[in-house]
């Protein structure tokens, strides 16, 4: 399995741009920061100083972060019922 690679949605740049981040601490803040598509988990918890998976999954949930692999995918073809 291939480590996640998180990027900015576009609710994560509203966020970003307002003086009060809506509500995020520090800690999710400086993640939303760092997280540009390219970075994975363990470059962004060593940037960091902390492990950030948990905090990366919680912005993933609230919709600020998207696996830009996960994005990528190709999805599966439908099975032909035919046969």
């Amino acid at each position: 399995m291939e480590t996640p690679l998180y990027n900015r949605t576009p609710q994560a740049w509203q966020a970003l741009a307002r003086p009060d981040g809506l509500g995020l601490d520090r800690r999710a803040h400086a993640l939303l920061l760092l997280a540009n598509g390219r970075r994975t988990l363990r470059e962004l918890s060593r940037l960091l100083d902390e492990d950030v998976s948990e905090a990366a999954w919680h912005l993933c949930a609230q919709g600020y972060l998207q696996d830009v692999r996960a994005a990528a995918a190709p999805e599966p073809e439908p099975e032909d019922e035919t046969a």
